[in-house]
């Protein structure tokens, strides 16, 4: 069976061109639409919409950069281990400890300015982050971008927390 790559005809890299991405998936979805199987038989009708399934699937696990990065190393034999494996360096750590002890201060301060702060030192980290990943994967570093990919996943994770204080803020 193909992989997401093969089936869009593109390179299973990192860095992708979103424009070949799109024009590639319309293309497939063109081909397997169920308007085109209108009087086709229920199983060409079934095969179709498992097509189409698959390659919206596909689309999205490609166009979204973390999702890209987690079936990059999970295609190359890493597996992210993302329930058992949550050892990180320490300097990783004790910024995560920095970063929660910030957020609590700031929804127990309710200050919006010192959640704005957090949530811009986390895009600016998720973005060297995400640079950092598409070198390392792009480079067959598989094991160290599955470190970051964690690493990565608790940002997003984390982020979420910081926007939820800011609804209970605006509340």
């Amino acid at each position: 069976m193909q992989n997401h790559f093969e089936l869009f005809n593109l390179p299973a890299k990192f860095e992708i061109d979103m424009p070949s991405l799109d024009a590639a998936y319309r293309e497939v979805q063109g081909r397997v639409h169920p308007d085109r199987f209108v009087n086709a038989s229920d199983t060409e009708k079934r095969v179709a919409m498992q097509w189409a399934t698959r390659a919206n699937e596909a689309y999205q696990t490609l166009k979204n950069p973390l999702k890209r990065a987690r079936y990059l190393v999970e295609l190359n034999g890493i597996d992210l281990q993302t329930e058992s494996n949550t050892a990180m360096p320490m300097d990783f750590l004790m910024q995560q400890m920095e970063w929660r002890e910030a957020l609590d201060d700031a929804r127990a301060g309710k200050d919006a300015k010192a959640l704005d702060d957090l949530d811009a030192q986390l895009k600016r980290e998720r973005k060297e982050r995400l640079v950092r990943i598409g070198r390392e994967l792009d480079d067959g570093r598989y094991e160290q971008a599955a470190q970051d990919i964690r690493a990565l996943m608790f940002l997003d994770k984390f982020g979420d927390e910081v926007h939820y204080a800011f609804e209970a803020l605006e509340g």
